[in-house]
């Protein structure tokens, strides 16, 4: 877009279509954002196997936490 269209000019715009329209719309936000989602779980469980593999995660049991944290 050769010009930023402001929040409320979107708002109006929406106002402007068909319930039926509204509803499309809605639908296409919330599947699109769904997939949003997906991918950045999908981004997050690369990363831990990634770190994992790379020994940068932790592990230990509780009172192994509280002796790293301790000792930073």
């Amino acid at each position: 877009m050769s010009q930023t269209i402001q929040f409320h000019q979107i708002l109006e715009m929406i106002d402007r279509l068909s319930t039926d329209e509204q509803d499309d719309l809605i639908n296409i936000i919330r599947h699109r954002q769904i997939e949003k989602r997906r991918e950045e779980m999908a981004n997050n469980i690369h990363q831990a196997r990634q770190d994992y593999q790379q020994g940068k995660v932790f592990r230990g049991n509780v009172d192994d936490i509280i002796t790293e944290l301790n000792n930073d």
